[in-house]
Order: structure tokens, then sequence, then C-alpha cells
């Protein structure tokens, strides 16, 4: 079984879409298996994280922002790639660095998620975007 996930963002954050995913594995009968997501962009990340207290995202958020700050900051002042704003490149060294794809096991049609985990979509510019991120769950042979 195979889709894809529209994300909408609003700028830089976690966008948490576990439940859209939780719904398509149920509505399609998924037993058994293994699915992975894969977000088609490059410059976002895909994240397993704690879904409990906001207060994660936000630190995330000003980690990252911290560790790679935008193009404008002095510190950063050796990147070339800067045509769509001080986010560009910074957005794509992120998600360099952050996993692109996910591998969840699925059992009786469930995602084997912990208590507090999500699945989130880890934005890195500022702007709003429409963000899609492709699935795919391989069912275990019976």
């Amino acid at each position: 079984m195979q889709t894809v996930f529209s994300v909408r963002t609003s700028g830089q954050g976690l966008y948490e879409f576990t439940h859209s995913v939780s719904s398509w594995l149920r509505d399609e009968g998924a037993a058994d298996g293994l699915l992975t997501l894969f977000v088609r962009h490059t410059s976002c990340s895909l994240l397993i994280q704690e879904n409990a207290d906001p207060d994660v995202q936000v630190d995330l958020k000003a980690f990252f922002e911290r560790l790679v700050p935008g193009s404008d900051h002095p510190s950063m002042n050796y990147l070339v790639h800067t045509y769509e704003g001080p986010d560009d490149m910074p957005a794509h060294i992120k998600a360099s660095i952050l996993p692109v794809s996910l591998s969840v096991p699925v059992s009786a049609g469930r995602m084997v998620l912990g208590t507090w985990q999500g699945i989130y979509l880890f934005e890195h510019r500022a702007n709003p975007h429409q963000r899609q991120v492709a699935a795919h769950f391989l069912a275990t042979p019976v």
C-alpha cells in the first residue's frame, strides 16, 4: 500500500501528523508489517518525537536554530546558497543532519510507537509550505 500525506506548514517548527498515518493504516486494513515514510523535499525533515509536552518542540526548534542560524547571522557569512533568503541554506543543512525517512513497525494495523511518541514533519523554512510525505506499507507475509 502506498499514499502521500500533505502537511501544510506555517513556518519553522514541528507539525505532527501521526493521526493521519494511523487513520490511513486503519482505513486500508493494514495488519503486520513495516511502514516507511519519506519526505519529498530538501529543506525539512521527519522525526519521531515526544508528543505530550509542547515544550519539547519549542526546545528542539530553538536548539537547531542555535546550531544552524540563518545566513544573515555573522557566523554563517560563508554561505553562498542564499537565493531564497537567509533560511534557505540553513534549512538544507538541518535537513542533511536530520532524518528524511522513517521506518515504523506495524502490528495488527497499529504503529508500534511508544506512549508519548508522535510522527512529525520538522519544517526548517520560515515561509509556509505544502509538504509531501510518501508512505509505503509492506505487509509481513503470512
